[in-house]
């Protein structure tokens, strides 16, 4: 199966001639050839442009592709425009299928004879189509007769097979590529494929989902800066999720934003600040936030408020994940690139024997160059390159705790471009970063932890008098137990030495033995004999 889902692959670029993608010093004579060869693969939309080729092609390769176009649109430095346009198409235009059965996947989910007992003017025309589910539009029948609009979120059918097939394909690369490949152990593929196949399952189940979205819900009751619409969770299973229907305006339509008077820089601003909130306060971040997940409130234009939806793929980061990701923050705002080297080192991310000089020198080389410029100015495509060539250097192992991480900071990055490409995202974040740090460090952390421990602290309180009574009296006597083992554990250690010198011996006799017997001394031969048979009993009476 694997087999013929990377023929699949390999042909669907082809018909779609994408192989004219590569740059001509990555084909070289005998590629060529090869690909001349493959006759029955020819390009079959030669009338298309290559954006429209290219997006038709993530299209039919299925919902683990389309994500990765998904990511690759928000990166309009890296492509050109014709080609961007296109993949941000994949964002919520991917095509629908039959609102007839998406009716009866409802209906079956929520137990319904008729989708009318619930909802009414259920709209059969999809409102979005994506890549894993899509969304109808509906009003819910509540209890006290009202009608409440809403959105009703359906999971493809089969969607799962097809997935799992793909999955199955990247963990037979992934393998390849850790065997074969020179930074195989370095870039973790298979740990990166596992932390992928997580993910991307669990988008599938749209329970957690819900979970998801009242969770962001809840740390941002009464935020500017972020909405999360309300879910109602009593009537959202694992392949349906009802939820309240939202009216803003796609962050990708500048011109409707600026026509409404939006204020973009504070917009593209609190892009940042609800990132750095979600990851560094709360430690649970939405991890999925291309343009086609994010609205902004037609409400107060000059106070502007974003809507997120599509909480499928949220990332979570530990306290010391945290803890290293806000001190490299500072430490790179402030340009002190011994103290990243120095944090990378002790957190594992290189190796130990690692020359902290020299990783240093190597970040500023790729750093510097990028400090007090707008994003407009910046080529975060070489940066990358630049920090790969860097990684592979210095032997920097791939995180996969922090792919979702990386990826939400390329949405990031790509949404404030379109937003406001003046932004400073530097000077945007280095104020929030510099602030957390120092809620993590020095008296006020420490009282805040002494406050978080107080209540287990007086829980055990009582016990502290029995828990000291009992140590003492049972530390003696630990002690002699302690005392009794090592002594008979040396007195093992004697009687084993003897043994091994009493088999010498016998070895040593039963050789001499043989030797003299040899040459006649048969007497002789049987004393040693006689010795070497008693140093053999010793030997092996235990």
């Amino acid at each position: 199966m694997r087999i013929s889902r990377f023929y699949q692959i390999q042909k669907t670029l082809l018909q779609f001639g994408l192989d004219e993608l590569l740059p001509a010093q990555w084909q070289p004579w005998y590629a060529r050839m090869l690909r001349r060869s493959l006759f029955w693969l020819r390009n079959r939309h030669p009338d298309q442009p290559v954006g429209v080729r290219l997006r038709l092609a993530l299209q039919s390769l299925g919902p683990v592709w389309v994500k990765f176009g998904q990511m690759l649109s928000t990166r309009r430095d890296l492509f050109p425009p014709q080609l961007a346009d296109e993949l941000a198409k994949l964002q919520d235009k991917v095509p629908p299928f039959d609102g007839v059965q998406a009716q009866q996947l409802i209906e079956q989910a929520l137990e319904l004879d008729n989708i009318n007992q619930l909802f009414a003017d259920f709209n059969q025309t999809p409102l979005a189509s994506a890549s894993i589910a899509q969304v109808h539009t509906a009003q819910l029948l509540q209890a006290d007769g009202s009608l409440a609009d809403v959105v009703i979120k359906v999971i493809r059918p089969d969607i799962k097979r097809q997935i799992l097939a793909d999955l199955a394909l990247m963990d037979t690369l992934a393998d390849a590529a850790a065997r074969f490949l020179p930074d195989g152990k370095r870039l973790r593929p298979r740990e990166v494929v596992s932390e992928y196949r997580k993910t991307i399952l669990d988008e599938l189940d749209l329970q957690r989902e819900a979970a998801n979205a009242i969770q962001l819900r809840r740390n941002f009751e009464g935020s500017d800066s972020l909405y999360i619409p309300f879910v109602y969770s009593d009537y959202s299973r694992a392949n349906v999720m009802v939820m309240e229907r939202i009216y803003g305006i796609p962050v990708a339509d500048i011109a409707a934003l600026e026509a409404q008077g939006t204020d973009m820089e504070l917009l593209a601003k609190r892009g940042v600040e609800v990132f750095f909130t979600q990851v560094f306060r709360d430690s649970f971040f939405h991890a999925d936030m291309h343009p086609g997940n994010i609205f902004v409130s037609r409400e107060t234009p000059a106070n502007p408020k974003y809507i997120g939806i599509d909480c499928g793929i949220v990332g979570t980061l530990n306290a010391e994940d945290k803890r290293y990701l806000a001190e490299n923050f500072v430490a790179f705002f402030n340009r002190d690139y011994k103290k990243v080297a120095q944090l990378h080192v002790d957190s594992g991310w290189v190796p130990a024997h690692t020359k902290v000089e020299e990783f240093e020198s190597a970040i500023r080389t790729v750093c510097e160059p990028i400090f007090q410029k707008p994003l407009a100015e910046i080529s975060f495509g070489h940066v990358l390159l630049n920090l790969f060539s860097t990684a592979r250097r210095f032997d920097m192992q791939v995180q996969p705790q922090l792919v979702l991480l990386q990826k939400t900071l390329l949405y990031i990055e790509g949404l404030g471009r379109q937003l406001y490409p003046q932004l400073d995202l530097w000077k945007t974040a280095k104020p929030f970063l510099e602030n957390w740090v120092k809620q993590q460090v020095g008296l006020p952390a420490i009282w805040r932890q002494v406050k978080d421990n107080l209540p287990f602290w007086a829980e055990k309180l009582p016990q502290m008098p029995n828990l000291l009574h009992q140590y003492l009296e049972q530390g003696p006597r630990q002690q002699r137990q302690l005392l009794q083992q090592l002594q008979q554990l040396a007195a093992q250690q004697q009687k084993t030495r003897q043994q091994i010198v009493a088999a010498t011996f016998a070895a040593a006799a039963l050789i001499s033995a043989s030797i003299v017997f040899s040459f006649g001394s048969h007497a002789l031969a049987a004393i040693l004999l006689t010795v070497g048979a008693g140093f053999g009993i010793k030997a092996l009476v235990r």
